[in-house]
């Protein structure tokens, strides 16, 4: 109820002890506050928010046009709701190395467990389209430097995220992760890798945790996490499912409204009144207020 029952510190040891578990960590995006919920529901083991959802749940594409007070406040927002850790898309850290400073302690205020700081030039792009460019490894390591010397709690998780295998190949990408844990990293996201050989490359450049991101329709195949797992991927992302799920029940929804004139044939498919009350928790603040929950759910439970 209200907010979760753990402190942003307890969630960033969990995380840690995941991460050290040895078995792999699956991370679903959260689209808002309560889908963090049911992803807690269903027994994953954290939340990712990501940059793309975030920019796109405000109808902006995915080019580092969100600032950092929007992430930090939506992001806060989301890991309140549960006692899962969160981690969040800090795309390129949202300015200058003292840029990225700062970065790291709001986004330590707001409860998160960690973000990912990406070595794209800004106005970054999504790292699964053609055309990326980035920086040189001064810069990027600059930005994880000062992500890293800024944080306060030792446990909020820096991680580097580099595009560079698109641009100059995986010996590059490799190269470019044992710099990044070098200036501080405490994991590596390899953003784009064509195939498991690949992830498993990186495994064998650096001994820090490993991120593997399988988001639809990109360049990555749709690996299973047993065949992340069985190469050394520590941690798997699905950072816009849930809300190209949404969004694809939405649209087919409204279709429905304009051919039927009504939504019945798809209130089967609907999260019902009583699902939705039970998510938001609705009866336990009765133990504050008699008067909030004094009724019984009408309709199909």
């Amino acid at each position: 109820m209200l907010y979760s029952s753990i402190t942003p510190e307890q969630k960033r040891r969990a995380f840690r002890d995941g991460l050290a578990s040895g078995r792999l960590q699956q991370f679903p995006g959260a689209f808002n506050p309560l889908s963090a919920r049911l992803i807690e529901e269903k027994g994953f083991d954290g939340v990712y928010i990501s940059g793309a959802v975030l920019a796109n749940d405000l109808g902006l594409p995915d080019i580092g046009l969100t600032t950092l007070t929007e992430v930090a406040t939506r992001a806060g927002q989301i890991a309140r709701m549960t006692d899962l850790p969160a981690i969040v898309d800090a795309d390129t850290g949202f300015g200058e190395p003292m840029n990225v400073a700062r970065t790291i302690q709001e986004l330590e205020n707001a409860g998160l467990s960690g973000c990912h700081i990406e070595d794209q030039f800004n106005p970054k792009r999504c790292g699964h389209l053609d055309g990326k460019n980035v920086v040189d490894l001064d810069t990027a390591t600059k930005r994880i430097r000062a992500a890293a010397d800024a944080r306060r709690d030792p446990n909020f998780l820096i991680m580097a995220r580099t595009d560079i295998r698109a641009v100059d190949g995986l010996q590059a990408a490799q190269d470019r992760a044992r710099a990044l844990v070098d200036a501080g990293a405490d994991a590596i996201f390899p953003e784009a890798m064509k195939d498991l050989s690949e992830f498993a490359a990186i495994r064998d450049a650096v001994d820090v945790p490993i991120l593997a991101n399988m988001t639809e329709f990109g360049k990555s195949e749709l690996f299973t996490a047993k065949e992340l797992a069985d190469v050394g991927v520590n941690m798997v992302i699905y950072p816009v499912t849930l809300l190209r799920s949404a969004m694809g029940a939405a649209e087919r929804t409204l279709e429905a409204i304009r051919a039927d004139g009504t939504q019945a044939a798809d209130v089967p498919n609907m999260l019902t009144r009583a699902r939705l009350y039970d998510l938001v928790d609705y009866e336990a603040y009765n133990r504050f207020d008699t008067s909030v929950f004094n009724f019984q759910v009408p309709g199909v439970q």
